[in-house]
């Protein structure tokens, strides 16, 4: 059996692989939220001399904190020289873009909402900036266990298998739909099929160690060079870390409705 080094070594050489692989020469967009995932993508991108802007998007309302995916994002962009562009976004702002991914998706469940408002605005910059392809980290979860239901699963791998066969239905056709409503071309690095059947064969506990989700590709991101603060931060999902799911909250009080869903549902 290979040891943790070995292996962590390999997923290296995978990654960058599949990366480089869909690089184009044009100059591309990245959904940036500063978490290891997007964060490898474009590290790699810079490392290989590629042109790229990092799109974050946020909510900016009174009183409210600054989100932790533009704080790092941010940080990110500073210390390793990527070009950033932030889409600020207030409340109202907000439900317009909430109400335009329940039309471009035809999906108006609270994750895939909260998501989906958190890409349009970022895509709908990529666009005005004449980009043509946009780059996701899509995929990185579902492959080294990322979830909360990893962490409770009697069998790690065999739920990360379960992720990849939902994960069209579930992420892959939403992010698509916007894609293409932008014009838009979306490239995955993460769902490179080399990169997915190695993945799928890294032992679980190697997935999940010490508490640390995602731990192998974290290690293997160190290997390649980025700094281990970066690598290592923990993050929570899209729509909490740029507010997005805060704002629905705060719509949905504001117009007295009890739960968030039937709030979305009361949307035309």
């Amino acid at each position: 059996m290979k040891s943790e080094e070995e292996i962590a070594q390999e997923l290296s050489k995978l990654l960058v692989k599949s990366i480089e692989k869909s690089l184009p020469e044009e100059k591309f967009g990245i959904l940036f939220s500063g978490g290891v995932d997007s964060t490898l993508i474009a590290f790699v991108a810079k490392k290989l001399g590629k042109k790229f802007t990092c799109y974050t998007t946020t909510l900016e309302e009174p009183g409210l904190k600054k989100g932790e995916d533009l704080e790092y994002s941010e940080k990110i962009a500073k210390h390793l020289g990527f070009e950033l562009k932030v889409v600020k976004l207030n409340l109202k702002e907000a439900e317009g873009y909430i109400k335009k991914t329940i039309k471009i998706t035809g999906k108006n469940d609270v994750v895939s909402v909260g998501v989906g408002a958190t890409f349009i605005p970022a895509c709908e910059q990529a666009q005005k900036d004449g980009i043509r392809i946009i780059f996701s980290g899509l995929g990185s979860e579902e492959l080294f266990a990322g979830y909360e239901r990893h962490e409770k699963a009697e069998d790690i791998n065999k739920e990360c298998q379960e992720g990849l066969k939902n994960i069209k239905a579930r992420d892959l056709d939403r992010d698509e739909a916007i894609a293409k409503h932008y014009n838009l071309e979306l490239r995955i690095p993460f769902l490179d099929k080399e990169l997915i059947d190695y993945a799928l064969k890294i032992p679980g506990e190697l997935k999940i160690k010490e508490g640390i989700k995602k731990f192998i590709l974290r290690k293997a991101a160190i290997n390649i060079g980025l700094p281990e603060e970066y690598a290592m931060r923990k993050k929570r999902a899209a729509q909490y870390g740029s507010r997005m799911d805060n704002a629905i909250l705060k719509l949905t009080k504001k117009k007295g409705i009890k739960y968030k869903a039937d709030y979305l549902k009361s949307l035309k």
